[in-house]
């Protein structure tokens, strides 16, 4: 275990994965790309935790990745902090209600 692993894990992770070429950041900021051999693990992960929750008789589900605005300022206090880090859709093809 390296002095970077015991002090700092997070940074020593997310340099790991970047230098295995698993993942790397985006142009948009706090976005990630899984790059192939990163996505090739995920789906493999993906597999286990399914046959698990098959197994368990548990019903997967999946969320959508946009959120109302509405749905965060329900929490505003909480907002404030994360604000300067969310990114705001405010136009699409089409406009929605």
């Amino acid at each position: 275990m390296t002095s970077l692993q015991k002090s700092d894990f997070s940074k020593w992770y997310l340099q790991t994965i970047q230098q295995a070429e698993l993942m790397s950041y985006s142009e948009v900021r706090g976005y990630i790309v899984f790059r192939p051999d990163g996505y090739e693990l995920w789906e493999h992960i993906q597999e286990e935790v399914n046959k698990y929750l098959r197994e368990e008789d548990i019903r997967n589900v999946y969320f959508p990745m946009l959120i109302p605005k509405s749905y965060f300022m329900k929490e505003a206090e909480h907002v404030e902090g994360f604000a300067p880090e969310l990114p705001w859709v405010t136009e699409a093809g089409e406009v929605f209600q």
